[in-house]
This record gives structure tokens, sequence and C-alpha cells, in this order.
């Protein structure tokens, strides 16, 4: 079946939350994807910061047909040698925790970080702690305690009412923020930086100033690192250049090598208060995912990979730079590692679409920000490229 049929089945059988690119992608290699018809892009995407180590990595590729041929999914009634193997691995590269919860997406680990907050508060004698400090721009996911935490009215509005109890600061406004952390807070919640909100980073004396305010008066941190996390600016936890860790931290995206999975990885104050029958999940931990996990964690751990990627990083924000000096239309540049934004004075939208004719594949944070997120083993010469076909594009675009 060709493009168009393909697209007129999911225009008639597929619910649409999402607005689809005009064109049908059929296969992925390297840092390219392909559509229906032989069209390559080179993708600056990665899945929504999913695919780190771009399509057809062979280690995940065998992960994935080793364990397939031995078990695919048995519950979590059962213990499994994949799931304690990531969890031993996850923890062990942490910093922080001492137990990991396993999940199936993002929005579930922070779902799980919420449940696992307010029994830390009750187990604590403090029950009255039910509510949650977030911060504008930020984003959390889309179901519904994770989405009371994502303070965007075209999310919000249409699902009311939501889990009470959140409230929200302005991105790094410290003193907003101390003034809301009142004893009927159990935790705050924040992005190191803010992926979905616009690419915004978090400065140094906001977090460390959080972690010290929710120290001193018992309030749980948690940091978001869904987006932000497992090499994508550079470290491998986009916290560790602040100096500060988390009680929970939640990550998703590129852990999966593509599968879904999810985490929240607890410290162990907060572990200590979950117990069976606490939270579940049928699918959860499902051992090729987590035989894939452990490939994907072992390499972008690495010292060498996360070297490559703070240096790439750095010259594709030099070579933003250089189209800035070129276009008054962009308002910042911002970014660390590999997930960099592009903040214009207009709707980016037709950029976008721009850039799908020629070849490469971008997304928006926002309505004014052209977000970038390469995978993590993108090379100078594909930078390049893209850099070039968005100049391209911006001139097209805006005349």
């Amino acid at each position: 079946m060709n493009g168009q049929g393909i697209q007129a089945l999911d225009e008639r059988y597929i619910a649409h939350t999402y607005a689809r690119a005009p064109f049908v992608i059929e296969r992925g290699e390297g840092l390219m994807v392909y559509d229906s018809e032989g069209k390559g892009y080179l993708d600056f995407v990665s899945g929504i910061a999913v695919n780190a180590l771009g399509y057809g990595d062979p280690d995940v590729l065998q992960a994935i047909q080793d364990q397939a041929s031995r078990l695919i999914h048995i519950s979590n009634l059962y213990c499994t040698a994949p799931q304690a193997l990531l969890g031993e691995k996850l923890v062990g590269a942490s910093g922080f925790a001492d137990k990991v919860y396993l999940c199936n997406s993002g929005a579930e680990a922070v779902e799980a970080a919420i449940k696992f907050s307010r029994k830390f508060a009750v187990q604590a004698g403090q029950p009255q702690r039910t509510e949650f400090l977030a911060f504008d721009n930020g984003f959390h996911g889309r179901t519904m305690g994770a989405l009371a935490l994502t303070p965007r009215a075209h999310y919000q509005d249409p699902f009311r009412p939501l889990m009470p109890g959140a409230k929200f600061a302005p991105f790094n406004n410290l003193e907003a923020a101390e003034a809301l952390l009142d004893v009927n807070t159990c935790a705050c919640i924040v992005e190191p930086v803010q992926g979905e909100g616009g690419v915004n980073l978090a400065d140094g004396r906001f977090l460390q100033g959080l972690r010290q305010i929710c120290t001193e008066r018992g309030i749980l941190l948690v940091f978001d690192e869904i987006q932000c996390g497992l090499g994508r600016t550079g470290a491998l936890w986009a916290h560790q250049p602040y100096g500060v860790v988390p009680d929970i931290m939640t990550l998703a995206k590129p852990l999966g090598g593509g599968l879904p999975i999810g985490a929240a990885l607890l410290n162990a104050d907060v572990a200590a208060v979950v117990q069976p029958g606490d939270h579940g999940s049928t699918f959860a931990a499902n051992p090729v995912i987590c035989a894939v996990a452990q490939v994907v964690l072992e390499k972008i751990s690495q010292p060498a990979f996360l070297a490559a990627v703070e240096s790439n990083g750095e010259y594709l924000g030099a070579r933003l730079q250089e189209l800035k000096q070129k276009f008054a239309d962009i308002v910042e540049i911002r970014g660390r590692g590999l997930i960099w934004g592009i903040e214009c004075s207009d709707d980016v939208a037709p950029i976008v679409s721009a850039a799908y004719t020629a070849g490469l594949l971008t997304c928006k944070a926002g309505t004014n920000v052209l977000r970038l997120l390469p995978p993590l083993v993108v090379d100078r010469p594909a930078i390049d490229k893209a850099v070039g076909i968005i100049g391209e594009c911006m001139s097209r675009v805006r005349g």
C-alpha cells in the first residue's frame, strides 16, 4: 500500500491526538528515516528524544532478538533477570537512588512520583501535605495527575476538574517558589532543562535553592528528566552540573532504545514507604525492554560517549549562534548538549513544514521555538547539513 493509502486508513481509523506530518515513515537507518516513497529525512527529532542511538543500533537489535527468543512477557507477579539487572544498573548510575519503580512511559513515571510523594507524607505523619509545586512552562505528561502539574490551558481546560493541589511558580524564580513551599506541600517537581516548554535551562541558584528549601521543610524534590536526562545534555543526568540531587527522578524517552519504558528512581527514605499493592502495571518491566534498556544505559554512560555529546552540542550551539546573526527573526538560541531551541518572533510551524520538503525533521516547543533533538550519535557533518537546511528554510519562509 502506498503512502496515500496508509494516510487514508490513519484518517479513517486512528483517533487524532497528534497533528501528523504529510508523509508516512517506513524505516530508519543511522541518523536517517525514510518515507513510503523512499524519500530520506535527516532526523533532528529522534522520536522526541527517544532514539538516542539512532536507528538500527546492532547491540539494541541483538538484545531484542536474544531476549525475545527466551521470554517476552511474564508479568510482575514473577521476578526476571532483565528487570533486576536493569534496576541494579539504574540505581548504581543514579548517584542517589536506592530503588527504582519501572513502568511504561514518562507520564506513568510522574504518576508514580505523585503517589509515592503522597504516601511518604502520610507515613511521615503529615497527611495534610497533599499539594505539589510545579513551574510555568513545565511539561510532565497528559495523564490526569501529570496533566494537573502541566500548566497549559489548552491541555488542561477540556479535562477539568483535575487532580487538586497543584501550585505553580515562575521557572527560575526561587523567591516565588519559596513562598509556595509550605506545610501543605508534599513535593516540588521541576525539569532541570524544560523541553516542551521552550528549551529553558534552570540556573544554578534556582535548583540549589530548591534543594535547600525542600530539605529544610521536609518536602520531596522531584527532578523530571524524561526528556533532558540520560545523556541529552552532555552529562548522564541533567542535574549533575548543578551539584544537587533529587529525592525522586523520573526517566523514560531514551531508556528503552525506542521501546516503551519509564522509571521513577527513589532515594532510600522514599523507597522505604513503598509496599506491595501501592502501585502496579501489567506490562511494566517487560523482559525485552529491560534487556534493551541495559544496553542503552551502558552505552550512554560511557565517558567517551558523553564527551562526544558535549563536544558536538557545543558545536551545534555555535553553528546556531551563527544562524542567529543572519536572521533578525531569531530572538534567542538556548540549549545544552544536544537539546536546543531556536526562539523566533513568529510561529515556527512554516519552518518545520519547509524542512520536511528539504529532508529534515525538526519540531516545535510551543508556538515560537524550533526544537532540535538529534540522536546522541549525531556527527558534525550532519549538524552542518541540518543547520544549512534550517537557514535555507528560514530564508524561504521569512522572505
